[in-house]
């Protein structure tokens, strides 16, 4: 977490050091969201996500009316659930989402008042155990898969450098086993990610 942090902050200093003498090219985001996954079943085993909440804290930077490039840090935490021929188990995780990419705005008449974009973004999730005594599996390990993050959203503005922003994310990954053989189901699932927060921009 502390590196992922890390690795955001760092894009930001990169992206953002260039836009000193520019006005409002950067803005940070803060929002709450929702993550809710699809169930995936294969290879005999069923896997299901507990329905859950948590935050993104993003860093954007536009090189111009249409075009900006984005990290995003999110933080959730909800419990896998497994129905294998072996029997039945529960992991709860934590997860940790790192993503950087492109966002693209969409032209919108002025007197609509929100600015639409789309967004294309790349990078990892980390599936973290809790060790949770009620909802753990004892060999369970951390597990990182890569990530493809769809989506797009509205930016309404509330004065000249704030505004409040709604978003929907698409996560497509490979489900975790969190590194257990009898947990795999080598199927790709889908997240859910609706959101929404505050930006600021600078």
């Amino acid at each position: 977490m502390h590196r992922i942090a890390i690795m955001i902050a760092s894009i930001a200093f990169l992206l953002g050091g260039s836009a000193a003498a520019q006005e409002a090219r950067s803005e940070i985001g803060l929002q709450g969201t929702g993550f809710f996954t699809t169930d995936t079943t294969d290879q005999g085993t069923t896997q299901r996500s507990t329905n859950t909440g948590g935050f993104l804290v993003g860093y954007r930077y536009s090189f111009n009316r249409w075009l900006a490039a984005e990290g995003v840090y999110g933080y959730d935490r909800n419990t896998q659930e497994y129905f294998a021929p072996a029997g039945f188990a529960r992991v709860q995780a934590n997860i940790h989402q790192a993503t950087v990419g492109f966002v693209f705005r969409v032209p919108a008449p002025a007197r609509l008042r929100f600015s639409p974009y789309l967004l294309a973004e790349g990078g990892a999730l980390i599936f973290d155990p809790t060790g949770n005594a009620f909802a753990s599996v004892a060999a369970a390990q951390r597990q990182a898969t890569g990530v493809f993050a769809y989506g797009g959203g509205a930016d309404f503005p509330l004065f000249r450098h704030v505004a409040l922003r709604a978003e929907y994310r698409g996560l497509v990954y490979r489900a975790p086993n969190f590194g257990l053989a009898t947990l795999n189901t080598n199927a790709i699932t889908h997240t859910a990610e609706p959101s929404a927060g505050i930006v600021f921009r600078f």
